[in-house]
């Protein structure tokens, strides 16, 4: 079979970036095949982790899954526990997850002093911000809080965000599913290409007159205000150029889902929908990058349809009460089984000459491990995904001097091809062997 150029195609269908990749794409007789796009997510967890059900007792290949692991079992493969890793910023609820992507080693000192770092799925979004819609998703299950202290005298920004745009730019997750429908499709009220179509036209016919009137306006003003117009057209021109995207990608066929309607109720509803939101992103490649929280830091969710009424951050403060820690494995452990779900939906749905997940570099974990001492020594960990070839999955690895989480985030920015000279407090990077198995 003759192969087709993705150039060719593209140029064919009268756009130029954006299908799928097709098996027609690929060059014939063996030769190599196009480079697979990679992605990167981050899921956080609150209130650390039953460390004793958490840690397998083996390394490397001949490890044991552990009661909290075990939903894993079908991923095993692409899949990798890391032990011994320490928090950058170990205060409390604000550290964990103010640090576990910037790797910043403090914060601010009052509730209105926000500092930190950039994160590092904000300097993998610059990368792919010309080349997806959205250079990036902000997401979890709780609504976000801006305003007040939530972790001693410091603000809530550091439990209810993990990313970070700048080192005084938190961004607010989102955890409505209508908005995360509406920041992907629009308010076209579905997936449905012609409910596309329509909504694309409208947008495009506001940002023909926007575009004019600034020419306008330009010409009357002085040079001072004049800066200003052109600073505001830049940003229309980011929004003409993910317009333009979606026009790329208007022939993809999409699996049908019509907007929701706000936040369902039950919390395993609100979970899939989110869950499935964000396959949807990846897979139409709208981005690249994803961070998605299951919980904020101190969260007090109970989960009674598991058995355990109690809210997670009591429970979380255990005492070292054998019997109060099973109970809170219990909610590590669903938390998992959740997220096992949604990784069968990554892998169920091709991608290339693979499917998702085996393009994806997926970080899973907390900031806490023993959350009764608010430790940020051996932080839980995992790395599931084959990281578009980079990564190799079915160890245990267990780090010895107590590596910090950034030494950590700065061999994945490698593995990304982004490479960075230093990520928050980091001081080295990890043995390119210890991930790769190379």
């Amino acid at each position: 079979m003759k192969s087709m150029s993705r150039r060719t195609l593209v140029r064919g269908m009268g756009v130029t970036l954006g299908l799928p990749l097709l098996d027609s794409m690929f060059p014939a007789f063996g030769q190599s095949k196009v480079k697979p796009a990679s992605r990167f997510q981050a899921i956080y967890v609150p209130n650390g982790m039953a460390m004793e059900y958490w840690s397998p007792k083996k390394e490397g290949a001949d490890f044991e899954l552990t009661p909290i692991l075990e939903p894993l079992t079908p991923f095993r493969n692409q899949l990798q526990v890391l032990s011994g890793l320490t928090a950058n910023w170990n205060y409390a609820h604000a550290g964990a997850s103010g640090s576990f992507l910037t790797g910043t080693t403090h914060g601010g000192r009052t509730e209105v002093e926000i500092l930190a770092d950039v994160s590092v799925d904000q300097l993998l979004a610059r990368k792919f911000a010309g080349e997806t819609q959205l250079p990036s998703l902000e997401l979890s299950m709780d609504a976000p809080n801006n305003a007040g202290a939530c972790t001693g005298n410091l603000s809530c920004v550091y439990t209810h965000t993990i990313s970070w745009r700048s080192a005084t730019q938190a961004l607010p997750m989102e955890h409505n599913p209508r908005a995360v429908f509406e920041k992907l499709f629009g308010d076209s009220g579905s997936t449905e290409r012609g409910a596309r179509e329509a909504r694309m036209r409208q947008h495009m016919s506001i940002l023909d007159s926007v575009t004019e009137k600034l020419a306008d306006i330009k010409k009357e003003v002085g040079s001072q205000d004049q800066a200003k117009v052109d600073e505001y057209t830049e940003a229309v021109r980011d929004v003409e150029r993910r317009v333009q995207k979606a026009e790329e990608q208007i022939s993809m066929d999409l699996p049908r889902m019509d907007q929701p309607q706000g936040v369902p109720v039950v919390f395993e509803d609100h979970l899939e929908l989110m869950f499935d939101l964000q396959v949807l992103a990846l897979r139409t490649d709208l981005t690249r990058v994803i961070t998605f929280m299951i919980g904020k830091e101190q969260s007090a969710r109970s989960y009674p349809q598991i058995g355990v009424p109690e809210s997670h951050h009591p429970l979380s403060h255990h005492n070292n009460q054998p019997a109060v820690i099973e109970h809170m494995s219990k909610i590590n452990r669903y938390h998992v089984e959740l997220v096992s779900k949604y990784l069968a939906k990554l892998k169920a749905t091709p991608d290339g000459d693979g499917n998702l997940l085996d393009h994806m570099t997926l970080v899973y974990g907390s900031g806490l491990s023993n959350s009764n001492q608010h430790s940020g020594v051996n932080i839980p960990v995992l790395l599931v995904g084959g990281g578009a070839g980079k990564l190799k999955g079915g160890r245990h690895l267990k780090f010895t001097g107590q590596p910090s989480m950034a030494n950590l985030l700065v061999t994945l920015m490698d593995k990304m091809e982004v490479p960075v000279d230093h990520v928050g407090g980091s001081n080295g990077k990890l043995p390119i062997d210890t991930l790769t198995g190379v």
